[in-house]
C-alpha cells in the first residue's frame, strides 16, 4: 500500500505541485528560524528643546519670585526671545531681603515693574570674563548699571555676582544676591 501511494506521489501530476509544497515549505521554515543577532533598528536621535534664560530660570528653583515678576510684566516671551541676553538674575532671598511692600507695590506697577526687570538685563552675550573687563553696562531698559571688581567679587551696583556664567540658549546667567532698583 505504501508502494502505491509512493507511485502516486511520483506519478507526473503531482510532481509540479509536491515540489512546490516543498519549496513553500523550506522558506517558511527558513522565514520563521530565529536569527541569534537581531537586526538593529536604528533610534530617532532625541532632540533637545533649547534652555531659554527663563527655561533656566523656571528649572532651577532659587528664581520662582523673579519668575512671577517677569510673568506679571509680561516679560517672559522677551527673554525666551533669540537674544542673545545677558541677566543678573537676583534670587528669591534677593527679593525677599526688599524692603517691606516695596515687591508688592512693584506687582501693582506694571511698568515700574518693567523698569526694574529690564535693568537686570544686557543686550548680547557677556561672560564673566568680558564683565570683569566692564565698568559699566548698559541693560535693555536704557539705564547705565556700574560694574566693579572688588577683592576678586564682581558687583553690579551694589549687588554681588555670586554664580556666573550659567549659559542659555539665548544667552548667559550672572546670578546676583540682591535686587538692583535703577
Amino acid at each position: 500500500m505504501s508502494l502505491s501511494l509512493f507511485s502516486s506521489l511520483t506519478h507526473p501530476s503531482f510532481r509540479i505541485p509536491l515540489v512546490a509544497s516543498l519549496a513553500l515549505a523550506a522558506l517558511l521554515i527558513s522565514a520563521c528560524s530565529s536569527d541569534p543577532t537581531p537586526t538593529p533598528v536604528p533610534t530617532p536621535t532625541p532632540t533637545s528643546m533649547p534652555t531659554t534664560i527663563v527655561d533656566i530660570a523656571i528649572e532651577d528653583g532659587r528664581f520662582e519670585t523673579l519668575v512671577a515678576a517677569v510673568t506679571a510684566a509680561n516679560l517672559a516671551g522677551t527673554l525666551s526671545g533669540e537674544g542673545p541676553f545677558t541677566l543678573f538674575a537676583p534670587t528669591d532671598e534677593a527679593f525677599a531681603a526688599l524692603p517691606m511692600g516695596t515687591l508688592e507695590g512693584l506687582l501693582q506697577d506694571i511698568p515700574a515693574l518693567s523698569k526694574v526687570l529690564l535693568y537686570h538685563v544686557v543686550s548680547g552675550q557677556v561672560p564673566a570674563s568680558a564683565v570683569v573687563e566692564l565698568t559699566q553696562a548698559e541693560t535693555v531698559g536704557g539705564e547705565t548699571v556700574s560694574i566693579k571688581v572688588e577683592d576678586g567679587n564682581v558687583f553690579i551696583d551694589e549687588a554681588k555676582v555670586i554664580i556666573q556664567d550659567i549659559q542659555a540658549s539665548n544667552g548667559i546667567i550672572h546670578v546676583i544676591d540682591s535686587v538692583l532698583l535703577p
